[in-house]
């Protein structure tokens, strides 16, 4: 259940300097305090190694499991694994993937080459054919017609659409049930990238029913830089893993066993965990991080940043920008494009002058807030805008 239904700013939760807006989520997540003090008890910990025992090397990794679980509505935590990064969960798929001659894999355009270079060396190697779907060039509906544009792309040769939620360089909102139904027609995969939406928008694994989700740590999710968290449906399971690890193995918690080696590993998805996935720094920081968000609750968080979001977008609509519709984006990241009579460096130029930190992604100016901003911050965000 959904808490704080009037869910206030936290920003006294962070250190961020108070003359900075940092509206830049979507590149990096400051950490929290709570968050910092558990990477710092960790790293205590490793100085008196004698107290660092046998369950604990399996306790808080359980726990970032459920934790995590919780976050995606998934019911068992064992389909739900510990990475170091992305491209190490889509490279596990990539190695799983029963990909034929003449079979597609669809990724959306302007993609991050995580979800994007696995694609293009498996589809070389098997002689399979990955269809970029570009964004229309019109500005006018766009994000309808870009997903328009992929639901069409899916047909009987389609092996696997590999997506984001929403797309990272503006926030473009993909329409991931219409996409899920339409895969089940044909027998095809659905891969997430949920990096830029898991922990500031609503995500249901039991709703969607992706086949693999996975998940960067240091950006929603408000962890450290270096790990991350990945589900893997029914289609993964008995595959093979990237590493063949001890801890993945059956019986693993019993140390004094570890040479009675084990064919069998442990169950579900844990196969595909990251060898010394029990890191005393950054599990117990991402774990921290991932009880405070469950104890926001995401659709809270979805809606602090719809309420900060919405007056500025609209300005700017007002004022000549073109923001994506409502409908196909998310209130935590959205982009801007400018008039083509005004400069881009002169943009730049004053938000730096101002200390508001943006992203410029391709032609946008990628904005994206969290709890720590407040309506003062996005007012000065908006002043640094001409008309």
């Amino acid at each position: 259940m959904e808490k704080n239904p009037m869910l206030s700013s936290q920003k006294e939760k962070f250190s961020l300097p108070p003359e900075v807006s940092y509206l830049n989520c979507a590149y990096m997540s400051p950490l929290m305090k709570s968050v910092e003090a558990a990477g710092i008890e960790g790293m205590a910990l490793k100085k008196t190694p004698h107290l660092i025992t046998q369950p604990d090397f399996f306790d808080q990794a359980d726990q970032l499991r459920q934790a995590f679980a919780r976050i995606i509505h998934v019911e068992d935590p064992q389909r739900i694994v510990i990475i170091p990064s992305v491209s190490y969960g889509i490279a596990t798929v990539a190695k799983n993937l029963h990909l034929s001659p003449g079979d597609k894999i669809i990724v959306a355009g302007e993609q991050f080459p995580s979800n994007v270079y696995a694609w293009q060396k498996l589809t070389a190697s098997r002689r399979g054919v990955l269809t970029t779907i570009a964004p229309p060039e019109t500005l006018s509906h766009r994000g309808k017609i870009w997903n328009e544009r992929i639901l069409e792309a899916i047909d009987g040769h389609t092996r696997m659409v590999a997506i984001g939620h929403v797309h990272w360089s503006d926030g473009t909102k993909f329409d991931l049930a219409a996409i899920r139904r339409r895969t089940h027609e044909v027998g095809a995969l659905l891969v997430v990238d949920g990096t830029q939406s898991v922990g500031a928008l609503p995500f249901s694994v039991q709703e969607l029913q992706p086949d693999a989700l996975i998940c960067a740590g240091y950006k929603w999710l408000m962890g450290p830089y270096g790990i991350g968290m990945a589900y893997f449906g029914e289609y993964f399971d008995g595959g093979d893993p990237l590493e063949e690890g001890w801890i993945t193995r059956y019986g693993s918690e019993n140390f004094s066993g570890l040479v009675n080696y084990q064919d069998q590993y442990q169950p579900q998805s844990l196969r595909y965990e990251v060898g010394e996935r029990s890191n005393f720094i950054l599990v117990p920081m991402l774990l921290q991080a991932l009880q405070e968000i469950n104890q926001w609750g995401i659709a809270n968080i979805q809606q602090y940043c719809r309420v900060l979001s919405e007056p500025v977008t609209q300005a700017l609509i007002d004022k000549g920008y073109s923001v994506e519709d409502a409908h196909f984006r998310g209130s935590h990241l959205f982009g801007i494009r400018l008039p083509s009579h005004l400069s881009m460096d002169n943009l730049h130029r004053r938000l730096q002058e101002k200390k508001v930190y943006v992203s410029v992604r391709g032609k946008s100016i990628r904005v994206s807030p969290y709890l720590y901003n407040d309506a003062e911050q996005m007012e000065k965000l908006l002043s640094c805008f001409g008309s």
